[in-house]
């Protein structure tokens, strides 16, 4: 009764198939064997310090806190690394959205006071809309209405204090092209320092891209 039991405990590897005997080699052979895997398994660094993060994506760089404990928990080089790409796969993206979001929703409530309180910024913004949709390309209007800084040139342009453009780029040859006044009319020079030099290069630039109306 003993022996049966202690027979059905024991994998049927280690049980030899015909005399249903067990076979001290074969587990000492399988137990030889684990332990050299185990033995080539990486293990933690000696020290927190140790570990060599790669953060050449330059979101963040690596944290002492974090590797000791990362250390702490036997964490090998390449986990610890993992744990770090993960941050940078999925978490900063989603802090970065939520911080775009907060931000937008401060650069509202600024063109609310600008324009002087919630009912004249739903007209002037309506306004704004139609006369960007009329007269400027898609990629242009997106720009602008993205910030505080960029509606207010958008205005600027619907009262005539900026070049007025079509929609349509004119057959020009030697010109800037639109992604490069798009990118320079996100500028802080442009948008926030008025830099005259530098409005004039993006006016002239619109000028020479599109027909004027």
């Amino acid at each position: 009764m003993t022996e049966n039991l202690l027979t059905n405990d024991i994998p049927e590897k280690f049980i030899d198939p015909e005399s249903g005997e067990f076979r001290m080699d074969r587990m000492l052979q399988s137990y030889n064997a684990l332990e050299k895997k185990l033995s080539q398994l990486p293990a933690a660094p000696k020290a927190p310090e140790d570990y060599c993060i790669d953060c050449s994506h330059g979101l963040f760089q690596p944290d002492t806190d974090i590797n000791a404990r990362l250390h702490d928990k036997g964490f090998t080089q390449e986990q610890a690394q993992e744990v770090y790409n993960l941050a940078a796969e999925k978490l900063i993206p989603m802090i970065v959205e939520i911080a775009a979001e907060f931000q937008a929703d401060r650069e509202v409530e600024k063109l609310v006071q600008h324009f002087g309180g919630p009912e004249n910024w739903k007209e002037i913004s309506r306004q704004l809309l139609a006369f960007g949709q009329k007269n400027l390309p898609p990629e242009v209007l997106e720009s602008l209405s993205s910030s505080y800084e960029g509606v207010l040139a958008l205005h600027r342009m619907m009262k005539g204090e900026e070049p007025k453009l079509s929609r349509t780029p004119a057959k020009t040859g030697d010109t800037t092209s639109d992604r490069e006044l798009t990118s320079m009319m996100r500028d802080p020079r442009y948008w926030r320092d008025r830099d005259p030099a530098f409005v004039e290069k993006v006016t002239e630039g619109f000028r020479k891209l599109y027909a004027g109306k």
